[in-house]
């Protein structure tokens, strides 16, 4: 079997800027909502069957107690914000299995995913289905992926190495040097994806990069510089590599539970109120051909 770990808060964002608004009968806007319901609904109808949406039901996690520039939902805009306890509710009704994080994050909730899946020997492979950098730090050779839906690109081990110049165990050393404004954590000034990528990619971790450039064996344009400021600010570069290392203990369940079986009778309400009947015959008509 294949396992497809989808990004919901990733998947909400990409469908509100890309479709047009649709009010719901109360006038409360739900397009995003209806967009991810038909996406999930069109991956299963191209073969997925144990299927699990991660979303960030609140956006503040522990990880603003490790660092007060962290991102919030400040700025937000409410319309989107609304919409996440929709899109949990509906893809419950759809009889998809939603975990909806609040201590931790999306991310860290299909990372616990794909650490369970992977533990499973019946599993063949794991799809993350999510263009985020830091899952990159949850792939396994070419069993444990990365799948970006949108542009239909699957990244393996060898792609996570190609695209960053580290291994997947390196990313979130990649992170605590490169930083992640997405996440609102800057890294070390000087350090970018090119010097990162090639010095963890001969060191690996940062504990392992000597502390004088002159013990470098790896060449690195302004190395004397970078070593200095890895020197002075190495504190900073761990507490950036603790926020992006991300976390596999949040309780996801097994494989079994995440295999959809089909829609649930509340389906039926939400498909009109999202003014999509035929996401209901989809769905009523893909679970009849699975049964």
């Amino acid at each position: 079997m294949n396992v497809h770990l989808v990004d919901g808060t990733y998947e909400l964002f990409r469908h509100h800027f890309a479709v047009p608004s649709h009010l719901d009968p109360a006038g409360v806007e739900v397009a995003a909502t209806r967009g991810v319901i038909g996406s999930m609904l069109m991956m299963m109808e191209d073969g997925a069957t144990h299927v699990a949406v991660a979303t960030d039901h609140v956006v503040e996690s522990f990880r603003n107690d490790l660092y007060a520039g962290y991102k919030t939902g400040e700025g937000m805009d409410p319309v989107l914000l609304a919409q996440f306890p929709l899109l949990e509710d509906a893809l419950r009704a759809l009889g998809v299995t939603v975990w909806a994080m609040v201590d931790q994050e999306a991310d860290d909730g299909m990372a616990a995913g794909a650490a369970v899946a992977g533990a499973d020997e019946r599993v063949e492979r794991v799809f993350i289905c999510t263009p985020d950098k830091d899952l990159g730090q949850s792939v396994v050779g070419d069993r444990i992926v990365q799948f970006d839906r949108r542009k239909n690109e699957v990244r393996d081990a060898a792609g996570v190495k190609a695209k960053f110049g580290v291994p997947p165990e390196s990313i979130p050393d990649y992170l605590g040097l490169v930083g992640d404004t997405a996440d609102g954590f800057p890294g070390l000034a000087g350090w970018g994806a090119k010097s990162a990528g090639t010095v963890l990619g001969h060191y690996l971790h940062l504990e392992q990069i000597p502390p004088l450039a002159k013990d470098w064996t790896v060449d690195v344009r302004g190395a004397v510089k970078l070593a200095t400021i890895l020197s002075e600010q190495r504190a900073a570069a761990e507490l950036f590599r603790l926020i992006a290392t991300l976390r596999t203990d949040h309780p996801v369940g097994t494989v079994d539970s995440w295999r959809w079986t089909g829609p649930t009778p509340e389906f039926a309400a939400w498909t009109e109120r999202l003014g999509a009947p035929n996401l209901l015959s989809r769905a009523e008509r893909l679970a009849s051909q699975r049964a």
